[in-house]
């Protein structure tokens, strides 16, 4: 499958009852514009960001307290300031119309299930905020999660941003170290946790995590136990039960906050040092949610919307958010892989599904064993798939339309934490392309960098959005100048974003993300992104996962190593490496052949899946293991640890072999 081939059009149907549709119809009546295609109306969204936003607003029916006076008074980056006086909250957007429609869908691996209609959502919003009340939880306190992706996390959630307060969340795979780093940085006065979960077919108990986390907290006030194994009382402290927290039935209040008042705190990887604590506001994922939700994923009160996630990615939060748009929201407990790769087929048969959201690596495991959706789940409704964490391969596109649905949408989309967005992805009205994302997101500026700083098509370079959007972080925790948040995003282009990622935005305005431009591959002077080799490696029989990396400096080239998990029982002897390098050289070119292939026991990522193609490189290149990453940000520590022991046997140089 070549990158680029045309694999569907959207149907007439589909184009003429699309929100993006009724959105340029909505325009023309109530703005007088016109616009002959997407990427005009793109044009527009991101020079007229004053007329773009307060017409997101408008069309989208935002509730707030207190009107705005002036949408963008201040448009530099950072430091843009959006919709001034303007007093709103995004629960009481969230929650609105609690009628009897179905809000949650929540599901476990062990067979635990809830359903919830939007008014008893509302019911147990209102109690668990009455509850927070109680505990002295106040405008601007933060409350702090340890919870699985179920009905609990939600309602606390929402019941936090009704007060006013801060949310701030962990899943309960988090080692006790790296959800202290997290929360100590921001204070809570209350902590939600849970005692235990269930993944993979075995419990695992978070008690003594738990405690520790407790511990770790010198300013806590309280902890609220949602119970899993047991009762929590053999944990220290002043512990409520959830069911406490609930007792007393109130109507949800909701408190009005100005536009960029905090909402949640979220985190980067911390694979070094503490990990960046990013606060973003009300109103400005109102907005950005109510856009990327309604226009470019066309999802609204008829869908039952889905996102594979835990509480400790951002995919969570914008799961949740699919509540802004009418929609039910799916929310699955449990391992995507047990006891099968089925697992999420079938939970979209079982719960009406229309979209379901995953990761490309999920997807590239379905291409690899050849799985075949249809042989085990029924799928009438569902009408779509969304991936994003890592870029989805032309072959992963190709087996979505064959083994799944010819008439599927597939939408690979890309954005990061640090704006809880995609700023590339899907649309509805658009042709899908394989390997290819759709387009460049109404209001994001983005655009592709060459090295000196000029945008360029059709050519790889840096990712950087030079307009401000507002669900940008309003400020990092703890970080009163702003330098962190400086030095993060603007330090190499004053005033643009830098993002951190290699793209190419094509001349008829799709987009290809690459791979991490900090972790590139520099070969004989030409750049590559790291998913091209992947594309190849990890689909040949025999390798299970990989990782590579590239030890070069600036100014002198280094050695290109290829690291690979094999397949049990299968060994790296010369045929499997003839066969790499042969595929690499005939698919990629000559330039991609690594220097060394070794096979190692696993491969180091973070806790939310992503290769820790930096870290490894550093450790390569003589850094100690201390300075390169924090193990309570890791999937599996010792992963790591192995590359750390390694390191003192591979060094830096070409060696062919």
């Amino acid at each position: 499958m070549q990158e680029g081939e045309l694999l569907w059009r959207p149907p007439d149907d589909l184009v003429r009852d699309a929100n993006l549709t009724r959105f340029l119809g909505w325009l023309e009546r109530e703005r007088g514009l016109r616009f002959e295609d997407y990427d005009a109306l793109w044009r527009w969204s991101v020079s007229d960001l004053e007329g773009f936003w307060s017409a997101i607003w408008e069309f989208s029916g935002v509730r707030a307290h207190a009107p705005f006076e002036a949408v963008l008074p201040d448009r530099r980056m950072p430091g843009a300031r959006w919709f001034e006086g303007a007093r709103l909250n995004y629960a009481e957007n969230a929650l609105a119309d609690a009628d009897d429609r179905p809000a949650i869908f929540a599901r476990g691996e062990g067979g635990a299930a809830l359903d919830l209609t939007r008014a008893e959502l509302s019911e147990r919003v209102g109690a668990a905020a009455a509850g927070l009340r109680r505990l002295g939880v106040r405008t601007g306190d933060r409350v702090a999660a340890f919870l699985p992706n179920g009905p609990e996390a939600v309602i606390a959630f929402l019941a936090t941003a009704s007060l006013g307060a801060i949310w701030s969340s962990c899943s309960p795979d988090f080692g006790a170290r790296a959800v202290v780093d997290r929360f100590r940085q921001i204070e809570p006065k209350v902590l939600v946790a849970v005692d235990g979960y269930r993944y993979a077919g075995a419990d695992h108990d978070r008690s003594a995590v738990v405690q520790e986390i407790v511990n770790g907290l010198p300013g806590l006030e309280r902890l609220v136990l949602v119970p899993f194994l047991g009762d929590g009382s053999d944990l220290a402290g002043r512990t409520m039960g959830w069911s406490e927290l609930l007792a007393e039935p109130a109507e949800p209040r909701f408190e009005p906050v100005p536009f960029d008042h905090p909402l949640w705190i979220l985190y980067s990887s911390g694979t070094t040092g503490l990990p960046k604590a990013m606060v973003q506001g009300h109103g400005g994922i109102v907005l950005e949610h109510l856009k990327s939700l309604s226009l470019h994923l066309d999802l609204g009160p008829r869908d039952r919307f889905f996102w594979f996630t835990t509480t400790g990615w951002m995919m969570w939060n914008f799961l949740v958010s699919g509540l802004l748009v009418g929609a039910s929201i799916v929310l699955y407990d449990g391992s995507p892989a047990h006891p099968g790769l089925g697992r999420l087929w079938r939970l979209a048969e079982e719960t009406g599904m229309t979209y379901l959201g995953t990761s490309a690596p999920y997807l590239h495991e379905c291409v690899k064993v050849r799985f075949k959706p249809k042989k085990v789940a029924d799928l009438p409704a569902l009408r779509a798939i969304g991936s994003t964490g890592a870029p989805l391969s032309p072959e992963a596109f190709a087996w979505a339309y064959e083994q799944v649905d010819p008439d599927l949408w597939l939408g690979s989309i890309s954005g990061g934490t640090d704006l809880c967005t995609a700023f590339v992805g899907s649309n509805p009205l658009l042709p899908v392309h394989a390997g290819e994302i759709q387009c460049r997101c109404l209001g994001a500026k983005v655009e592709a960098f060459d090295d000196e700083g000029s945008p360029v098509l059709d050519e790889v370079g840096e990712l950087v959005i030079t307009e401000p959007m507002p669900s940008m972080p309003v400020l990092f925790w703890n970080d009163p100048d702003g330098h962190r948040y400086r030095e993060s995003y603007f330090s190499v282009y004053p005033g643009v974003w830098r993002h951190g990622d290699w793209i190419k935005v094509t001349s008829r305005g799709t987009c290809v993300i690459y791979g991490r431009s900090d972790a590139t591959l520099n070969r004989g002077g030409v750049r590559v992104g790291t998913s091209e080799l992947y594309r190849v490696i990890d689909t040949l029989p025999g390798i299970r996962e990989s990782l590579v990396v590239d030890t070069g400096r600036l100014g002198s080239e280094g050695a290109l190593l290829l690291f690979v998990v094999l397949e049990d029982e299968r060994a790296l002897d010369e045929g499997l490496r003839d066969t790499i390098v042969n595929e690499i050289r005939t698919q990629l070119s000559p330039r991609h052949v690594p220097d060394r292939i070794l096979a190692v026991p696993g491969i180091p990522k973070t806790l939310n899946g992503k290769r820790l193609e930096v870290p490894v490189k550093r450790l390569l290149m003589g850094e100690p293991l201390e300075d390169v990453a924090s193990p309570g940000s890791l999937a599996d520590p010792e992963a790591l640890r192995f590359f750390a022991d390694l390191a003192p046997t591979i060094g830096a140089t070409r060696e062919r072999g």
